[in-house]
């Protein structure tokens, strides 16, 4: 991708979030969009050589409208200030976790897993975790997951990288307050993330840094994504 291109373009967006200006740069826009979505083409063919049900993925099917939905927003402001990408094998509007790629001025980054879960998948996720403490452990507690995501909790979205978005203060209803590993019952998602830099994306050597970063959260996302596919 011609990252520097995208961002610069992105911060021009955020200093003039108006529909004439975005209008008389809409063929800008019509470039940057293609090479972005030319970097999504790239991103899904790499995923699916290790994560094979993701496949039958076209771009259109992980990708956002730029328009912005002001309807119940403060913000009236008409246009995103990023472009994102969310590669998950049930789409884009599925619970299922998936990969996630977004550009933003000083905040770039990588993100992996399922997010927003609603109460009764995650008492079953929270279940499957206790059940499998051991199997859990293993995956999140490993040397590469906590160098590139961290301990749960530890890290919020504008930090340098992170590990769920959002905790409860103490163990959920119906499960121990004592117990050992509650962490990993306070967590309201399951999503890990890294920031990288504005250049990151830049050219085509991402591709091989997303692989490495994308490997070593998916067994958390498998995990999690075997309690959702229950209830999709």
């Amino acid at each position: 991708m011609q990252a520097k291109r995208i961002i610069g373009f992105l911060k021009d967006v955020a200093a003039n979030n108006n529909r004439p200006w975005f209008q008389e740069h809409k063929g800008e826009y019509d470039a940057v969009r293609k090479d972005f979505e030319e970097g999504v083409a790239q991103a899904i063919g790499r995923i699916a050589e290790f994560d094979g049900s993701i496949a039958h993925l076209a771009v259109k099917d992980c990708t956002y409208r730029f328009y912005r939905d002001t309807r119940f927003s403060p913000d009236k402001s008409p246009y995103k200030r990023h472009l994102g990408a969310y590669i998950s094998a049930h789409g884009k509007k599925s619970l299922h976790g998936g990969y996630y790629i977004h550009l933003e001025p000083g905040h770039c980054l990588l993100a992996i897993g399922s997010y927003w879960l609603p109460t009764n998948i995650l008492t079953a996720c929270r279940n499957e975790i206790m059940g499998n403490i051991d199997t859990w452990r293993a995956i999140v507690e490993s040397r590469k997951f906590r160098a590139f995501f961290g301990k749960p909790g530890a890290g919020g979205w504008d930090d340098d990288k992170g590990f769920g978005l959002e905790h409860l203060k103490s163990a959920p209803s119906g499960f121990p307050r004592d117990y050992e590993f509650v962490e990993y019952l306070r967590m309201k998602d399951y999503c890990c993330w890294k920031q990288v830099p504005d250049t990151f994306f830049e050219g085509d050597r991402w591709l091989d840094e997303m692989v490495k970063v994308f490997e070593v959260g998916k067994p958390m996302m498998d995990f999690v994504n075997s309690v959702i596919d229950d209830y999709e």
